[in-house]
């Protein structure tokens, strides 16, 4: 048996010699035919190595920062959320509930009934622009400034029909204003941000990022206002988002962030009301706390739509009254006809008649064209002021 082991070892010790001289052969074949990968490979583990030893450390750490900032500062997203951040306030609204305290009775307390945002577009006189539904009904608003004050508010003016309000602070003091762009030119598809408070101050000056998604969009806020050409965009807009500026990559605001679509299963549906459009009523409520609107000084209704597409007629907005003292009273137009154009735009209902109403100034001529007993009529109508 010692015979036969003895025999066997310089057998097994051939075999491990052969081994490794095979094993070291195969790697250099490799690396001569794989010579760029060994090289990229030892030259990533260099600099690992160098760091992870701190030989040079400092240098190696210079150029990996230096290179992630300037990846970070050159995004727009960044230089947007920097340069409009500190213009955006958040916006309390407190109201008067009444409690019950033993031995006193219900007594009236002064609580926060919601939080929206804003964004000041004077920074001079401290004026702030917001939805109205944001301070609907306050007794007491305050506005949180990025800097960290809290500040009373008061309104400079409001208008419900298009959910827009100005308040205004009387601590001026290192202000800083938004710039206002120009939403009319605004194409599908183009980028946009989105800054404001949702779920209250906790979430300040809150960044999502997204595109126009469609634009001319009409909808009903939960305050049952009907709002016309707005813009739609899958940036993330919540519950406290209401009132804060929708901004495009030059830092410019376009939008006012106003609603989201909060229906079950659907997501990335934010809404927001065209910065252009309401410019003229900003400008009004500043000026003179309420804002003018133009009218037709009509009655219209969408009962007869139904009866449009059961009898194959025209589809339109209904006049059911108008007013003898208004401009459409004084064009000729009369109870029962049916508007299917504003100039050359198609109006299938009333919504859509208010909405191309809305789009002129008091003063301003426009063809109006109806269908009456049939036939297809036209004319000049010089629209007057609405009537509260």
């Amino acid at each position: 048996m010692s015979e036969k082991r003895h025999r066997l070892l310089p057998i097994i010790a051939l075999c491990i010699f052969c081994a490794l001289i095979g094993g070291f052969t195969s790697a250099a074949i490799l690396k001569y035919v794989y010579a760029d990968v060994f090289d990229a490979i030892e030259a990533q583990t260099a600099v690992v190595a160098t760091v992870n030893g701190n030989a040079d450390s400092n240098n190696s750490a210079a150029f990996l920062t230096d290179s992630s900032s300037t990846q970070a500062s050159s995004s727009p997203v960044v230089r947007v959320a920097k340069e409009v951040g500190p213009a955006v306030v958040g916006i309390t609204n407190y109201q008067t509930v009444y409690r019950y305290r033993y031995g006193s009775g219900y007594t009236p307390q002064l609580v926060e009934a919601g939080t929206g945002s804003g964004f000041i577009i004077d920074a001079k006189n401290g004026y702030i622009v917001t939805n109205n539904h944001v301070i609907q009904n306050a007794q007491k608003i305050t506005v949180s400034l990025s800097d960290g004050r809290t500040l009373d508010a008061k309104v400079v003016g409001r208008d419900s029909i298009t959910d827009l309000a100005v308040v205004q602070i009387s601590d001026t003091s290192n202000l800083t204003e938004v710039k206002i762009g120009d939403s009319s030119a605004l194409e599908v598809g183009e980028y946009v941000v989105a800054i404001g408070n949702p779920g209250g101050n906790e979430f300040a000056r809150s960044v999502t990022a997204g595109v126009i998604s469609a634009i001319n969009r009409t909808i009903t806020v939960s305050n049952r206002v009907t709002l016309y050409n707005m813009l739609q965009t899958d940036a993330a807009i919540n519950p406290g988002n209401s009132g804060g500026p929708l901004v495009n990559y030059s830092g410019e605001v376009i939008g006012i962030n106003s609603a989201k679509y909060a229906v079950q299963g659907f997501e990335g549906m934010g809404f927001a009301i065209p910065i252009s459009d309401v410019t003229p009523i900003i400008k009004q409520l500043v000026d003179n706390g309420v804002a003018k609107h133009p009218a037709l000084r009509v009655s219209i209704s969408d009962q007869y739509l139904q009866y449009a597409k059961q009898h194959n007629l025209p589809l339109g907005a209904y006049i059911y009254e108008v007013d003898p003292d208004g401009p459409a009273a004084r064009a000729g137009i009369q109870r029962g006809d049916v508007i299917t154009h504003v100039n050359d735009a198609r109006v299938r209902n009333a919504t859509e008649l208010i909405g191309e109403i809305y789009k002129h100034n008091i003063g301003d001529k426009v063809t109006i064209t109806f269908i009456r007993n049939g036939q297809t009529k036209k004319v000049k109508v010089t629209l007057g002021e609405m009537i509260p």
